[in-house]
């Protein structure tokens, strides 16, 4: 090797090493708050009218080195929806986020350089707080609280979400977790981590919320999480994950108990949307269970369909698969969804970006999450 091309060498070995020290030591930027303070639960006790913003995964083989270019392009299409929707009985209040933001969050260069600056637009430019949920890229795909390397990935998931989510010690937040609850108008939101789902310490924090839950004043539950109950990508299909069996043997019982009005999961990068419809003694009652994955991640497709005879059979439930993905990754845009809330009706509408602008799901853009 001559001197030159050695130099040469040397010089990127020592980037390349000062870049993943620097990973190592420095801090997570935080997520501003937004210049007008979210209300707290009572301030917002009397709204049953509103919209908010869901969309996940938007890791990028460019993670450390420049911003999301694809995650940007959904930000300025949900910049755009809440332009539109300001003036509307149906105003945007929040985005909700699905989790796997980078490809290593124990990685700081990723946070900082990648993903903070884009998800930052939404807050300072839409004026609306950014709920996130873990994904297995953030926290690692550990199945334990004590799995290699999660303490680095949930340290920067918490210095990232530090102005966002309930403060530790507060009754919404599960302290050592990214599991946290807030309630907005007539409705209750529920971040939990998926990727743990057989964590009792967990299991038995969203039980309590929900238990202790006035569903005078809440007449909706929302809950939000990474790896989903029902997928047809590659996550799912023939495929059970070890989360996905969790959350099927153990959250959805829970979750009709309480009559959970929707969950709203990533993991696939892609778009599909499930209905469970099941009856107790109060009656029949339905839950939408809703895959958004597309927020800039190299889109997946369509791998078959899950087994779904023994969870019927188990839980007295009957399962539709409402919208299946496209058969490749072209049919399956970047996208994110705008949920509207009115009173105790669900609407959503997908908005597809870039080359999904026409993207068009159901029949019509926007759909009803209830049975007429």
């Amino acid at each position: 090797m001559s001197t030159s091309a050695f130099s040469a060498l040397r010089i990127v070995i020592i980037v390349l090493l000062g870049s993943s020290a620097l990973a190592q030591t420095a801090t997570v930027t935080p997520l501003p708050a937004p210049a007008t303070p979210f209300p707290s639960e009572s301030q917002s006790a009397g709204i049953s009218q509103f919209s908010f913003i869901v969309y996940g995964d938007t890791r990028s083989r460019h993670d450390g080195i420049y911003i999301q270019p694809d995650h940007l392009m959904v930000v300025e299409g949900a910049l755009d929806t809440i332009t539109r929707l300001k003036t509307t009985p149906y105003p945007v209040r929040f985005a909700l986020f699905s989790g796997d933001a980078v490809v290593d969050g124990r990685n700081v260069l990723q946070w900082n350089k990648s993903f903070v600056d884009v998800a930052s637009r939404l807050v300072r430019d839409g004026n609306i707080p950014f709920f996130m949920s873990a994904g297995n890229h953030d926290v690692t795909s550990g199945s334990t609280v004590d799995a290699p390397g999660r303490a680095d990935g949930l340290k920067n998931f918490l210095d990232l979400n530090a102005a966002l989510i309930p403060a530790a010690g507060t009754p919404r937040r599960l302290a050592g977790f990214p599991t946290y609850a807030f309630g907005f108008g007539n409705t209750f939101f529920i971040a939990l981590d998926s990727n743990i789902a057989a964590d009792q310490t967990q299991f038995a924090w969203v039980k309590g919320q929900l238990e202790g839950l006035n569903r005078t004043r809440y007449a909706n539950v929302v809950v939000y999480f990474h790896p989903p109950v029902f997928s047809s990508g590659p996550h799912g299909g023939v495929v059970v994950e070890q989360s996905t069996a969790v959350l099927r043997t153990l959250y959805m019982p829970l979750f009709n108990t309480h009559h959970v009005s929707a969950l709203f999961a990533g993991h696939e990068h892609l778009f599909e949307h499930w209905v469970e419809r099941y009856q107790d003694a109060s009656g029949a009652h339905r839950m939408d269970m809703v895959v958004t994955g597309g927020g800039g991640a190299p889109p997946y497709s369509y791998q078959g369909e899950p087994e779904t005879r023994t969870f019927n059979l188990a839980n007295h439930a009957s399962m539709e698969h409402l919208v299946k993905p496209g058969m490749t990754p072209g049919e399956n845009p970047y996208h994110f969804v705008i949920v509207r809330v009115d009173g105790n009706r669900l609407a959503m509408e997908v908005v597809g970006v870039d080359w999904g602008r026409t993207f068009r799901p159901y029949r019509s853009s926007m759909v009803e999450l209830a049975d007429r």
